[in-house]
């Protein structure tokens, strides 16, 4: 019989440009956060037979590897962490955190941990060396034989009705879903208003959201006026640049016994969680998430109609509009008119990034999954304040990390559901 797997904590920091916080500081305060939340106090946390730390960009620091091992060691050596329990180091792009948690998922799944927990951390804003969070940022599409993607986008130019053409002041991941957002508006009919939005119904939710990095709601209007990336997209409809780490504490039912009453009573259930990998895909074939999220379904036995709310990754937010439709929470091709009708608002029918998305919360990308997952369980809890969506039992994670074509190199779907 398939064990049952439980979130018993969750932890997220504040994200945002945080010059003065080191990757040591921000482990640090996701981990005693998580503790806290599962009401575990530091000289029990020897519980933990597993860790798995997310990063994507701590080598351009000087730290390529063991990375876990290095933020961790000041907090074994203070007692606050348990000494000997395995660090695992994990990389995947912007799904790098989702990938921990998927691996401390299996541990309790498999029965080789009873207690496991996932870390992600990241810095990207380096204000006294720019070319840093540059380099960061290259690392996730293919640097070896970068012909492949070259002559890969200069072919979808014209199916897609804007050529590929990188520009200063942007990443090119930002011209490839510029490329994408204008052949879904011409085989679909979306437009941009549309995708502004979405934009704006993040920000407005961000603003509630007393971790997020940008606290204001600008109008569709604003975000249509703000100054042009690569068209459609302006620069309001891009997530920003930040700082942050995020953690979960997952366990198994046995071990959830010996947690205090209070943590036993907000667990929430991990239903499934499922991985896909990205290829140079056509544009018109559906994207990985969708495989990832047929393959969650199916495992969890949940249908999409079972989804009360949904943390999508928005990097821009044209990709929400196209996430829900790989996801299955709307038609192929309606996912414009789908965010129009304020059915993914706050109070809405199928309310998405509630945590202001990565659009508004922010996306420091190796913390970026777990603060979605940390995000859910809130709401999953009641505990999401002015934010809290009514009557949210299962809610839908999906993180997609990493470049290959118009796919992500990797994309994680977790089903997650409230207790009983």
């Amino acid at each position: 019989m398939p064990r049952d797997v439980w979130i018993v904590g969750t932890a997220c920091t504040a994200f945002g440009r945080r010059a003065g916080s080191s990757f040591h500081e921000l482990a640090r305060e996701a981990w005693l956060g998580v503790l806290a939340d599962a009401a575990l106090p530091a000289h029990d946390a020897g519980l933990v037979g597993q860790a798995w730390f997310g990063n994507c960009g701590m080598g351009q620091w000087g730290q390529g590897g063991i990375r876990g091992q290095v933020c961790l060691t000041p907090l074994v050596e203070a007692g606050l962490f348990p000494e000997r329990v395995p660090v695992v180091n994990v990389e995947g792009g912007c799904a790098t955190a989702s990938l921990a948690f998927h691996g401390a998922w299996k541990d309790i799944l498999s029965g080789e941990a009873e207690v496991s927990v996932a870390i992600g951390v990241e810095k990207l804003a380096s204000p006294s060396d720019p070319e840093r969070t540059a380099a960061i940022f290259a690392t996730a599409i293919d640097q070896l034989e970068p012909w492949r993607w070259r002559d890969y986008y200069a072919a979808a130019g014209a199916q897609a009705g804007k050529a590929f053409e990188p520009g200063p002041g942007r990443t090119v991941y930002m011209d490839t879903y510029a490329m994408q957002a204008a052949w879904h508006m011409r085989r679909w009919g979306t437009t941009r208003r549309q995708i502004a939005l979405a934009c704006a119904k993040n920000r407005r939710h961000g603003s509630l959201n007393p971790l997020a990095q940008l606290r204001t709601a600008p109008t569709a209007d604003e975000v249509l006026a703000d100054r042009e990336v690569s068209w459609p997209l302006t620069r309001a409809m891009c997530s920003p640049i930040g700082d942050g780490a995020a953690a979960a504490l997952l366990c198994s039912s046995d071990a959830l016994a010996h947690f205090p009453p209070q943590a036993r009573a907000r667990a929430v259930k991990v239903r499934t969680s499922q991985l896909a990998g990205g290829k140079y895909r056509a544009l018109d074939e559906p994207g990985l998430s969708r495989i990832a999220a047929d393959r969650a379904y199916a495992r969890s036995g949940l249908r999409p109609a079972d989804v009360d709310l949904a943390e999508v990754h928005d990097a821009t937010s044209f990709c929400e509009i196209y996430q829900l439709e790989m996801l299955q929470l709307c038609p192929d091709g309606e996912g414009g008119r789908f965010v129009e009708s304020g059915a993914t608002a706050l109070g809405g029918r199928l309310p998405v990034n509630l945590s202001g998305g990565l659009v508004g919360k922010g996306h420091p990308v190796g913390a970026t999954g777990l603060g979605m997952i940390h995000e859910v369980v809130l709401q999953l809890r009641g505990e999401a304040g002015a934010r809290q969506a009514a009557r949210a039992r299962v809610g839908l994670v999906e993180n997609g990390g990493g470049v290959m074509g118009f796919d992500e190199a990797c994309c994680a779907v977790h089903l997650l559901e409230k207790s009983a």
